[in-house]
């Protein structure tokens, strides 16, 4: 069965857990038939369950760093200040330019 993104954002953490071990389970049943040479019931499904399984482990990573997508949400791109943060200690010594080479070093 085929699960859509927006039915799974309305999860819970602990339902998106469960519906990971189940489809998981799911999968060692398809990857045992693929071994043992038998032709899969249905050849599809194997493919919408590694979907499914790839949607969920994304809404989980997604649900468990809220903080971090809080943090990038206030960076401005348009602020340089904000952009000072993610200079590198090279280029906070060149005042902020970027692509610069930096002394010391031999071209």
């Amino acid at each position: 069965m085929k699960l859509k993104a927006k039915d799974l954002r309305l999860m819970g953490k602990d339902e998106l857990a469960a519906k990971l071990n189940e489809l998981r389970k799911e999968m060692i049943k398809h990857n045992a038939q693929i071994a043992t040479g038998t032709t899969p019931k249905s050849p599809g499904q194997i493919r919408n369950t590694k979907k499914t399984i790839a949607k969920i482990m994304t809404l989980l990573c997604e649900k468990s760093k809220p903080a971090v997508k809080a943090e990038q949400a206030k960076l401005d791109t348009k602020n340089p200040e904000a952009m000072k943060a993610k200079l590198s200690e090279p280029q906070k010594k060149l005042g902020g330019k970027r692509n610069q080479p930096v002394s010391g070093t031999s071209s």
